[in-house]
């Protein structure tokens, strides 16, 4: 009974940290380069005065699936989907150095390059400031070309480069905002090779139709993990009121 009990608690547990994972998937399946998270479960046991008896298991949100989601195309001069296993840098809210496949950008009032979070993008001086009165435009290779709409003889001028990185080979770990980060606040180099779609969008690599399936399962399993305590309460009644009939 004890290890009955101490098993169906571990699962309830296991499966309140899927069902908030998954509304979180859920909830950002429009939104533009996410990665779906991932969990780990971590079987444990309990050491007895005998025998490792109850046993359970831990679980939490490690990682994110880095499958790459759909392309589309929006025409966009600030709008770039990062290719291969390319990721931008941006500045995370903490000072540090995120990296996201986030790539709808824009100019903010104060003249900063931002992406769609509202995050400032880093290039190879830190972030990027834009030039008043100038329009912008991303090349292949991240470089931010800045035109003047008063002189449209004149040709596109490099103010910066978005710093680009490759995750492939380093560990990095998503935080709780949504950003990809180096441990132990690291940076990763930049990656001279890495290259960029102007002009379209990653979307996110949530399946809806998958991630709905897996929301009923983990509502079911819950249920019978509820059941299972209601059992053991069941058996654990019936034992005792055994013992008393005996007595």
């Amino acid at each position: 009974m004890d290890r009955l009990i101490y098993t169906a608690v571990s699962g309830l547990s296991s499966s309140m940290v899927r069902q908030r994972m998954i509304a979180n998937n859920m909830a950002n399946a429009q939104t533009i380069g996410f990665r779906a998270e991932t969990m780990q479960f971590t079987p444990m046991t309990l050491d007895g005065p005998s025998l490792e008896v109850r046993a359970m298991n831990s679980t939490e949100v490690r990682g994110a699936s880095m499958k790459a989601g759909s392309v589309t195309q929006t025409g966009g001069k600030l709008d770039i989907a990062m290719s291969g296993d390319t990721m931008l840098t941006v500045q995370a809210p903490d000072g540090g150095e995120g990296y996201t496949r986030r790539g709808d950008l824009s100019v903010s009032p104060t003249g900063v390059l931002q992406n769609g979070d509202g995050l400032p993008v880093i290039g190879e001086n830190g972030p990027i400031s834009v030039p008043p009165g100038s329009q912008i435009s991303i090349a292949q290779d991240g470089a931010v070309m800045s035109f003047n709409p008063q002189t449209p003889d004149q040709p596109p001028v490099q103010i910066e480069k978005v710093k680009l990185v490759n995750w492939r080979g380093s560990d990095v770990e998503k935080d709780l905002t949504g950003l990809f980060r180096a441990p132990e606040g690291g940076v990763l180099p930049t990656d001279e090779e890495a290259r960029v779609l102007p002009g379209a969008l990653e979307q996110s690599n949530v399946d809806p139709t998958a991630i709905l399936v897996e929301m009923v399962e983990a509502q079911r399993l819950f249920d019978i993990r509820t059941k299972l305590i209601a059992t053991a309460r069941e058996l654990d009644e019936g034992s005792a009121s055994l013992m008393r009939v005996t007595s």
